[in-house]
């Protein structure tokens, strides 16, 4: 979701990632939508392949872009004979000093405070400056935010738009008007005067605007789509409602990934505060902001109506969901120590998603998560044990090639639909063949709740889900009956 930003249209390559991670989808997932080879979304998003307009109108409408995409693959295009005339950029040689966000929450609404410094470097007088405001309430359900925002589109009443340069109050032009995104010019012009931006000359800029929490999602973005020095972002929630903070970045070199820097918390009177800043930040990069508010918000004045379920919240934070193909099928091994590097990659990512599933959940019997569950198709997953001091347990190309006679059944819960809990029957004892990155090959036994954790992951591996696992006529039941969040499994 796209809040605000301001400038020329971004590449193809860019609009494409971009609109992949709002739908919550891999690459892979993808260019199955597309019928295309995923190492070619690869190439579409490194911008090494820029596709045919066939394929850029499929894709917009495979991800619900709303013509963000076509548009942006006619404004890069060179070649075809199909493409529409690209309007010129009217930002050239505009450098943004300073990028200020401050979001704040209160009375059921969002109010959003825009700050940019801005330098001409160019040749020409500068006369307006592009904003997008974009909301999306549901960003891992596209269908339900659609069919919201069909029923009750965002209004130019409700934003309640305010734009200054300085003290002077500047006009706007609306460019594009539709049920959950806007796009306007704002004018370097008031009723009374002109001040556009001469070359070499500096500005501020401030706008703001307001979005009810029925239409504002438990995301904020920050696209750089000029030459950026410094850009933050501050979040101001009540206190009361317990918020928690993480983030996520993407750029056209590198996929969804934790920020580089946590969001930083403090207190402001009833308030908490979260402000997170990066200094020369590389252009068509994008760094997310999301939050959960642990109180109950039905027992809190002024709550929002937008705190994500638990398996939104894990689709949020990269989580890919079941239903997805990579989830039902046998994942594929590495060939080691040959793709070493590739497996050594693979899970730095686990191990980064761990980190961000764990600022969501409390977990008291120990953790697990499997490279498909990141929409990564490799035989990869890492298992956090219960022990604050433990290593976590790193399975590559794993099988289990023993299991015991004896089991026991118990709740299992699944990163990839977390809004349940089921009774699964699994062995107490089972030993695991799995690969080191040198190749070698290594014998693991694991009982108890181990096993019941390194089983789960490679069932994962193996393209079996859980539900599965579980006896005829046995059904989850919802996260909310569930008594043992927090706590161990029992053995006798």
């Amino acid at each position: 979701m796209e809040k605000a930003d301001g400038e020329e249209r971004s590449t193809f390559a860019a609009e494409l990632t971009h609109w992949r991670n709002v739908r919550g989808l891999s690459k892979r997932g993808l260019a199955e939508r597309l019928t295309i080879d995923p190492s070619y979304v690869s190439h579409l998003e490194a911008g090494r392949e820029h596709g045919s307009a066939t394929l850029a109108r499929r894709a917009d409408t495979q991800l619900d872009a709303g013509g963000a995409l076509w548009k942006a693959w006619q404004g890069t295009d060179t070649s075809s004979p199909t493409a529409e005339p690209a309007e010129a950029p009217s930002v050239s040689g505009l450098l943004v000093l300073e990028d200020e966000a401050a979001l704040t929450f209160g009375d059921g609404n969002y109010r959003l405070r825009m700050r940019r410094l801005l330098r001409n470097d160019g040749t020409e007088p500068i006369t307006r400056y592009l904003v997008r405001i974009a909301v999306d309430r549901y960003p891992s359900e596209p269908e339900r935010s659609n069919a919201l925002y069909r029923r009750n589109p965002l209004t130019w009443e409700e934003l309640n738009l305010e734009a200054y340069c300085a003290n002077e109050p500047m006009g706007w032009t609306v460019k594009h008007d539709r049920d959950a995104f806007k796009e306007l010019w704002l004018q370097f012009q008031s009723p009374t005067s002109r001040f556009p931006l001469y070359p070499g000359q500096e500005a501020e800029i401030t706008y703001s605007y307001s979005v009810s929490a029925e239409k504002w999602g438990p995301w904020f973005q920050r696209a750089v789509r000029l030459p950026t020095r410094h850009l933050s972002v501050e979040l101001a929630f009540p206190r009361e409602l317990e918020p928690t903070v993480w983030g996520t970045e993407t750029s056209l070199s590198a996929d969804f990934a934790p920020l580089r820097t946590p969001p930083q918390r403090t207190g402001r009177g009833d308030q908490t505060i979260f402000t997170w800043a990066t200094m020369d930040p590389p252009l068509h990069a994008r760094f997310r902001l999301e939050w959960r508010f642990k109180a109950d918000p039905d027992t809190k004045e002024n709550a929002p109506v937008n705190t994500p379920s638990a398996s939104q919240a894990m689709a949020n934070a990269g989580i890919v969901q079941e239903g997805a193909p990579v989830l039902a099928r046998r994942v594929r091994p590495f060939d080691l120590p040959a793709e070493a590097d590739e497996a050594e990659r693979v899970i730095r990512e686990l191990l980064e998603a761990v980190d961000r599933v764990r600022e969501l959940h409390t977990f008291g019997k120990g953790m697990g998560i499997a490279a498909p569950q990141l929409g990564i198709d490799r035989s990869a997953a890492v298992v956090i044990p219960l022990e604050p001091d433990a290593e976590p347990v790193v399975l590559l190309n794993a099988t289990v090639e023993e299991a015991s006679a004896d089991q026991d059944e118990q709740f299992e819960g699944c990163l990839s639909f977390f809004d349940v809990r089921g009774r699964v029957p699994r062995p107490l004892s089972i030993v695991v063949a799995h690969r080191g990155l040198d190749g070698s090959t290594r014998l693991s036994r694991f009982t108890q709740g181990m096993a019941r954790l390194v089983g789960h992951e490679i069932d994962h591996l193996d393209g079996v889900l859980y539900r599965e696992r579980m006896r005829q006529g046995v059904l989850p039941i919802p996260v909310e009956e569930y008594r043992g969040t927090g706590t161990q499994w029992k053995y006798g």
